[in-house]
């Protein structure tokens, strides 16, 4: 016996020995009669055996053909397994993330991890889609994105240790894998100075807020911390950009909130004050579905953050995250 035959061939033998004619063989699998005719000679030439008998009516196997028929379904399926694990194998390696952001892409090093990605041996596509961190938790959650940044409030027992470090959130229904710590600051106008220094959130309640959209990550946090006391802020007006924020409490509008990466820049050339007693300290962190965390495509895109982030798996002291130098929205 020479080579082994090709899937081509075995196709025609299997064809041929369920139809009967070269001609019916021919219409199923799209050739020309001489084609399969062709095929079924050059198959039984390198097996040295007959596999058909011809007859006026038509094509019936020998004994050698019905032998060697079970075995050619078993070698065409076996291609066609193979194939499909080819394919499957080739999208694994180029997988598509469709990933969600929040905030500017520089103060969250979007343009560090994306890259990481498209450079790895996987050569993953990103997809991004930007929102507000509610929101972005919400699309994980329904599958409409594998991963995504989510601003969370750091709990009380890693405030004391000051460590990073992967947790579940949402009774456990999501991983969040904390990448930095920082806080969210209380700005007002500055002739409001007497109002906010030295004031507790109980002081603050009362006065006017400039509020943010239902699924930031301000408003979560802030109803968080008056919901306890039985209040909540009084809102006055509405902002899902950073810049008309400040530009509000400068107006003397009400109070807002500002990450204290930005304060340098808000307090030195806005007039506008820093309350000095209260803080909310948020992790900046990167989220899927719990379910989904040991997924390769995910693993990988975790494993990409926690280098853009010079993490550890275990976790590390925070990283501070740096203000972006010229982008202005700031939807959280």
């Amino acid at each position: 016996m020479n080579d082994l035959p090709r899937i081509q061939a075995l196709r025609c033998f299997i064809t041929v020995a369920r139809e009967g004619t070269v001609s019916r063989a021919a219409t199923l699998l799209h050739l020309t009669q001489p084609a399969v005719s062709l095929q079924l000679k050059g198959l039984e030439e390198s097996t040295g055996l007959q596999l058909f008998n011809r007859t006026p009516g038509g094509f019936t196997l020998t004994e050698a053909g019905a032998a060697l028929l079970p075995l050619a379904h078993r070698t065409v399926s076996a291609s066609a397994d193979f194939r499909t694990a080819a394919d499957s194998l080739r999208e694994s390696l180029r997988g598509t993330l469709r990933v969600g952001t929040i905030l500017d892409p520089e103060s969250i090093r979007l343009g560090p991890f994306v890259r990481t990605l498209a450079t790895s041996s996987k050569k993953t596509e990103v997809f991004l889609r930007y929102g507000m961190t509610e929101n972005i938790l919400a699309q994980i959650g329904r599958g409409e994105l594998d991963v995504g940044y989510y601003i969370d409030a750091t709990p009380a027992e890693f405030l004391t240790s000051g460590m990073l470090s992967e947790r579940t959130i949402d009774d456990g229904k999501f991983q969040l894998m904390a990448l930095a710590r920082f806080d969210y600051r209380v700005i007002a106008p500055r002739e409001w100075s007497g109002k906010v220094l030295g004031k507790g959130w109980a002081d603050l309640a009362d006065l006017p807020w400039i509020g943010t959209p239902h699924d930031s990550a301000q408003r979560r946090l802030l109803d968080d911390v008056f919901r306890p006391m039985g209040s909540s802020p009084k809102r006055v007006a509405f902002a899902d950009q950073e810049e008309t924020m400040i530009d509000l409490v400068e107006g003397g509008n009400g109070l807002g909130l500002a990450r204290d990466s930005v304060l340098d820049r808000v307090t030195s050339k806005r007039n506008v004050v820093i309350a000095d007693k209260v803080a909310l300290t948020c992790d900046l962190g990167f989220a899927c579905l719990t379910s989904r965390r040991h997924e390769p495509m995910i693993a990988q895109a975790f494993s990409a953050m926690q280098a853009v982030w010079d993490l550890k798996p275990a976790g590390v002291a925070p990283a501070p995250i740096e203000a972006a130098r010229s982008r202005k929205s700031a939807r959280r």
